[in-house]
């Protein structure tokens, strides 16, 4: 038995997730049906981490276990060729059989984009998040940096979230701005459900004057979700890399 290690990028706007779900179009899903149209067989893909939908990636990480004898280099030719233009399969690699995506994953980065001009965007509206009021990009990243380091995330996790823990380990927080665009790019060891649009959402505030950058460590250390900014819209929101040892 093979084991396939499988970087994929997709467009989240039509697909209701990654997670494969009864009469809902899904990512998961999706490349199931296109593995099993090139290798005959039913598998199972599992993935570094379910997005939700609307969330885009740039190099979401998926394995699954296979009888082919496909060459490796053929796979991402022939899964795509069964496919959605919207997702893609950017690499295939063969992996020990006791990797898993999710279980041996050390750190992902996540980016939030913002289009930070008057009029917005027709072509992009639906690639990222438009804020017409000007943002202070400077106090922006003073408070990123609060986020960094090891914290109980209390107060930037969605109601309804089943992790037992909220501690989680930011190792990299960076605001920057490309032309009209701000990006919010998060890198950890882990992250809570709508844990980075909150985190995204609170900075804009920040970045309005709403929220001083010296609250953000007040705000983290309360642990009160109503004290943080807005859950900002998935479609601003990128899975950039998923990284192993």
């Amino acid at each position: 038995m093979r084991n396939i290690k499988l970087t994929i990028e997709y467009d989240g706007k039509d697909f209701n997730g990654w997670q494969k779900q009864p009469n809902k179009l899904n990512i998961q899903g999706t490349i199931e049906q296109a593995i099993k149209r090139v290798t005959g067989e039913e598998i199972r893909l599992d993935a570094s981490g379910r997005t939700d939908a609307g969330v885009h990636s740039l190099g979401q990480v998926a394995n699954f276990k296979t009888k082919s004898n496909l060459p490796i280099e053929k796979f991402p030719l022939a899964i795509n060729a069964n496919l959605k233009k919207s997702i893609r399969i950017i690499s295939a690699e063969e992996v020990d059989e006791r990797f898993h995506s999710r279980l041996t994953c050390k750190q992902k980065t996540y980016r939030y984009v913002i289009n930070n001009s008057l009029y917005g965007t027709a072509i992009y509206r639906n690639l990222e998040f438009h804020v017409p009021q000007k943002l202070d990009i400077e106090k922006m990243k003073k408070a990123a940096k609060y986020f960094e380091g090891e914290h109980d995330f209390k107060a930037f996790k969605a109601s309804g979230t089943s992790s037992k823990s909220s501690v989680r380990k930011i190792y990299k927080a960076q605001v920057y701005k490309e032309g009209e665009r701000i990006c919010i790019e998060l890198t950890g060891n882990g992250f809570l459900y709508n844990m980075v649009r909150i985190i995204a959402g609170t900075l804009v505030e920040v970045g309005m004057g709403k929220i001083l950058p010296d609250d953000i460590s007040k705000i983290i250390l309360d642990g009160k979700r109503e004290n943080a900014g807005k859950t900002l819209p998935s479609h601003g929101l990128y899975l950039v890399k998923v990284e192993y040892e």
